[in-house]
């Protein structure tokens, strides 16, 4: 054969298709075991049974339910009870805002983690309230009526001041369910949330020492500090952390982080906040792909004519 270079080529491409379709699978087949999403519907949560009345459940929450002992709700005029800092040196961590925790968290998770904040958030192998260890969040005993139909009543005004789902952009989804524990250096984002613009560095550094003070806070309640997302969505799979978020004892059976409970749009726009964050000239790239690619293809044309004119005489 006096042309080898296409047999050549096809040998090459034959064995990276191997190695990319059948050998690095099987190779992480069994390093990391595979997690079917269960598509956020958190079936081994009770569905709610009641109807819920807004105006009763404003009263719950604003009052006999004691939410607003821990949690702020800014948008209706309710600050915090204690700074973050406090809140996390009291608590372990901050309490979120509870403004938009009807748009981002699902409504069964709500229920049963005002019911049973351990059961819900699947940490119950550290909460064993048989144990004494009981979780930082109160369980709701209920205001004397049918407690079912108090928890709906509640669930129930937190969706009606959240903002829709169109509304919710990526960044308050990762704030509300991630951004306490989790810092993202590359977005500026730490715990306490974006770092603001000091004037004199004395005052930069004491924020800076808010911020490990709320660590250190952070770290004795988890048992170690939740890692820096600003990058995982490029080292880890889109699957694997929608999955995680979902359920992370699926993946890190014992594991100290919480289920999020969030629902399945709320869990996208997390992605794709992480998604910017760890590339941010991500969609600048995708527009200009298609025209590169069509470049590409007439450069091969124009080059592929050009070598068989030049080495037409040498074969």
């Amino acid at each position: 054969m006096k042309n080898k270079e296409p047999l050549i080529l096809v040998v090459v491409v034959a064995f990276t298709l191997l190695t990319y379709w059948l050998v690095e699978p099987y190779a992480h087949s069994q390093m990391h075991k595979h997690v079917e999403s269960e598509n956020f519907a958190y079936a081994d949560l009770p569905a709610l049974s009641k109807s819920g009345d807004v105006a009763n459940g404003k009263d719950l929450v604003t009052g006999a339910g004691g939410c607003t002992g821990c949690h702020s709700i800014e948008k209706e005029g309710l600050p915090a009870a204690m700074d973050a800092l406090t809140a996390a040196q009291s608590y372990g961590v901050n309490p979120p805002d509870l403004g938009e925790a009807g748009v981002v968290y699902n409504e069964k998770f709500l229920a049963d983690l005002i019911k049973n904040p351990a059961h819900a958030l699947k940490v119950e192998h550290k909460f064993d309230a048989s144990k004494g260890q009981m979780h930082p969040m109160v369980p709701f005993y209920g205001a004397g009526g049918d407690i079912d139909q108090e928890v709906a009543d509640m669930v129930a005004y937190l969706k009606s001041i959240a903002v829709s789902q169109d509304e919710l952009t990526p960044k308050m989804a990762y704030d509300n369910a991630c951004g306490r524990c989790h810092a993202m250096r590359y977005e500026n984002w730490t715990q306490l949330g974006n770092k603001p613009e000091f004037k004199f560095e004395k005052e930069s550094l004491a924020y800076d020492i808010q911020v490990l003070e709320y660590q250190e806070a952070l770290t004795k309640y988890m048992g170690k500090l939740p890692p820096d997302l600003s990058m995982y969505f490029r080292s880890r799979s889109e699957h694997f952390l929608s999955t995680f978020i979902e359920n992370p004892q699926a993946h890190l059976k014992g594991t100290a982080m919480p289920r999020v409970g969030v629902t399945e749009e709320a869990a996208h726009k997390v992605l794709e906040h992480l998604a910017d964050s760890a590339d941010t000239k991500r969609h600048e790239r995708e527009s200009v792909g298609a025209n590169v690619m069509i470049y590409i293809v007439i450069f091969a044309i124009f080059a592929l004519l050009w070598k068989k004119q030049v080495w037409k005489d040498l074969h």
